[in-house]
Order: structure tokens, then sequence, then C-alpha cells
């Protein structure tokens, strides 16, 4: 017996039917060093009208990472990867470390499926009255996807609550992306936390440490970048 395989994502209960779709949005971050003149970059991206943010690193002078999106995966191997030849980024140096790569998905009680997996991404980023930014990727242990459903959301909602709570306060906004299969270093998501001063989102890495999700089933987490944006796409 052959059943269908479904990958879709899925979301809560809209105008009484479950909402379904098979749409995601690919978000990728790069770093670069040696950047003298950051101003440049911006000039560029804002002609090409890629759907970008520019950020400046707290870390590096020279520093600066490129956040772009695409709900079609053949963007980062054709408009993009042409883009970064061009002269504003070709002469910089690729921090590798920093390479980022994942997609939205669901956890089944969204509200509006679609505008969570295209458009609440991109929405965050952009929001020019929060500018500050850290990225990170993190992977759990393998025994945490051995634990029973309950428990698994029991540990979540304790997580979770921490996020909602630094939202509703307006300290942070965060992206979740999921990046199985597309990291090179093998990490289960990617997480950004966006927000208009940076020391919330230093206080809501610390506080989130201290969950049972993070201090007993993350086996890694980061390189963390830190960084500033410049430059925004208007949506």
């Amino acid at each position: 017996m052959t059943e269908k395989l479904d990958i879709g994502e899925k979301g809560g209960v809209r105008n009484g039917e479950r909402q379904m779709s098979d749409q995601r949005l690919f978000m990728q971050l790069l770093a670069f060093g040696h950047c003298r003149e950051s101003s440049v970059l911006a000039g560029a991206l804002e002609a090409s009208g890629i759907p970008s943010v520019l950020y400046e690193e707290v870390c590096d002078i020279h520093g600066v990472s490129l956040l772009t999106w695409s709900d079609n995966a053949d963007f980062f191997v054709t408009t993009l990867r042409h883009f970064l030849w061009q002269p504003a980024f070709a002469s910089l140096t690729p921090k590798l470390e920093y390479s980022m790569f994942g997609r939205t998905y669901s956890i089944g009680y969204e509200p509006d499926l679609n505008d969570w997996l295209l458009r609440r991404a991109p929405r965050t980023v952009t929001n020019p009255a929060m500018p500050w930014a850290i990225w990170y990727p993190l992977r759990r242990t393998g025994a945490f996807q051995a634990l029973p459903a309950e428990e698994q959301s029991s540990i979540l909602a304790e997580h979770g609550r921490i996020g909602h709570a630094f939202g509703d306060a307006g300290y942070a906004q965060d992206v979740r992306l999921a990046c199985f299969g597309l990291d090179k270093n093998d990490n289960d998501f990617v997480i950004g936390l966006i927000g208009a001063e940076l020391s919330p989102l230093s206080k809501c890495v610390e506080m989130m440490r201290k969950t049972r999700q993070t201090s007993q089933y993350i086996e890694s987490m980061g390189p963390f970048f830190v960084g500033k944006a410049i430059w925004q796409s208007p949506l």
C-alpha cells in the first residue's frame, strides 16, 4: 500500500477549513569582511531592486552582512549570485562562518498561514524602527526528537512564552527558519532576533538560556552575527 507523502505546511482552521500551503520563503545571510565603504553596497542594492537588508557588523569594523529572501530557491544561484559578482561585492572577502540559509515553516496554529510563510519575516526585517539584529543557527540534540510529542510541546511552550513576552513589550521580534539539510554544519534552525535596541535582544538570549530546551536539549548554537541595518528594502 502506497500512501501519498504530505510535505505541505499546515496552519490553523480558517473559514471552517484547515489552512494548507506548499509555498515557503527562503532566507539567506551572507557576511563579508574588508568593507571600507558600506554606502557603496547600499547603493548597489537599491539599484538592483533585490529584496534585502544590509547590516554593519558590531564586532568587525570592516564587516557587513547581506540578508536576502525569495520564495524561489533558484534566485540564490542565479539572480543573487550574478549580482554578487558585480564590483561592489566582488571585492569583499566572504566570512563563511556566518553563512546561514533556511526556509519558513509552520507549527500548525497560524491564523493566516500565507502571511506567516511569505510576508511576516520580510515585514519584520525591513521595519525601519527595528534596525538591530542577532542572527544565529542552532541544533537540538537527538534526545529531544525522541521525547513524546506532549513533552516536546511543553518544552517549546516555555521557550515560546519568553519570546511572546519580549514581542508584546516591543523589545524583540523573531524570525525562525528551518535549515534541515540546508546547512553545512547540520544545524536545525536559523534564528533572527530583531529590535529597536541591542540590549533587549541580548537579554532575550540570556533568559532563554534558562529554559529546559536550551539548557538540556540544544547541542550547539552560533556563531552569532550581531549587526545594525544601514539599508532595508522598502516593502
